[in-house]
């Protein structure tokens, strides 16, 4: 008697449950995306209240809450304070056992629970009221102990939570986060805080590096290779081997940079058999690629490179001051050594 093997639904069984999972992750993305948008039309008088409050402070910005919310005030602490708003988190139940003396006189405090009654944050709220410090509560109870003590309430609008059992923190926690996002921003935006203040408080990592100037690498000083543009050829060389960076920038009588010799550039003139009679500006590349010492390092290697001509790569790039006055010297090798690649 034949056997009848029978189908194997392990493959449909797995399609299924991948579909499943997908609807699953796009119904949270969903939700907490229409939560920000509500969360987005839901700004109005105490959000700007709540940004004179931090600006008009003398201190800093104590954030604080407990669990999920604490997780995301310690995000919020660090983004006020990488974007020039000083600030640090403070741990509720470590505050009422002798961390409460961080919190002074001319600070503001920043305290995040969903439900406005987080026991833990008692002690703060009560301390914030006894010494007359700013709170600003973000709660989604403006009922709530929080929501009556604070001297503005940020309110995060009655959205579900994206658990399907309604409990675990989540869209609840994602609106925090936005909004504390939101804060810091705008309190940038206001002080006109720039890629060159960012860079203060990211002097390491990617960030860094992405926003480091040519002035902090460039050689400058008695280390540059510059002189007058009417020098012999002989001097010129003398210099170039001196230096050490292959090239000589010329100036003329004024100071301002007016051409360029390399290596490459005697190369091409040895067979000229007056080369030896001839001045630094006879043999001088009038167009010399230039820098400015505010430039980011990532831009001058574009220039150094030149994609869209393989002929005009080079390896060290004059930088000069607003009136075209050499001030820096800036080799690929230095941005080598400084990471880049």
């Amino acid at each position: 008697m034949a056997i009848i093997p029978m189908p194997d639904n392990g493959a449909a069984k797995s399609a299924a449950g991948q579909s499943q999972n997908i609807d699953s992750g796009r119904r949270v993305l969903e939700t907490e995306a229409a939560a920000l948008s509500a969360l987005a039309a839901s700004l109005g008088d105490s959000f700007d209240q709540a940004i004179e409050m931090i600006s008009a402070a003398e201190g800093r910005v104590i954030v604080t809450g407990m669990g999920k919310s604490g997780h995301v005030g310690s995000k919020i602490a660090a983004t006020l304070a990488s974007t020039g708003t000083p600030a640090f988190f403070v741990h509720p139940a470590e505050a009422s056992h002798g961390d409460m003396g961080m919190i002074v006189r001319g600070d503001v405090v920043l305290a995040l629970s969903n439900s406005g009654e987080s026991k833990e944050l008692l002690d703060v709220i009560e301390y914030t009221r006894r010494f007359a410090i700013p709170l600003i509560g973000i709660t989604g109870n403006a009922l709530s102990t929080l929501g009556n003590k604070s001297d503005v309430t940020l309110m995060l609008p009655a959205c579900p939570e994206a658990c399907p059992n309604g409990l675990a923190p989540t869209t609840s926690t994602t609106m925090t986060l936005a909004l504390g996002d939101a804060l810091a921003i705008t309190l940038l935006e206001r002080k006109g805080f720039t890629a060159k203040d960012f860079k203060v408080y990211h002097p390491g990592g990617k960030l860094g590096q992405q926003l480091m100037r040519v002035s902090e690498i460039m050689h400058t000083g008695d280390k540059l290779p510059v002189a007058r543009e009417d020098i012999s050829i002989r001097e010129a060389v003398d210099i170039i081997s001196n230096k050490g960076f292959g090239c000589i920038a010329l100036v003329d009588a004024n100071g301002v940079l007016s051409g360029l010799i390399t290596d490459g550039d005697l190369r091409r003139h040895l067979l000229d058999e007056s080369i030896t009679s001839k001045t630094a500006k006879d043999v001088m590349s009038l167009t010399p690629r230039t820098g400015a010492p505010d430039m980011l390092v990532a831009e001058a290697m574009a220039v150094m490179n030149d994609l869209k001509n393989t002929f005009r790569k080079i390896t060290t790039l004059i930088v000069v001051d607003e009136t075209q006055k050499p001030v820096g010297l800036l080799h690929l090798h230095d941005c080598l050594r400084a990471g880049f690649a």
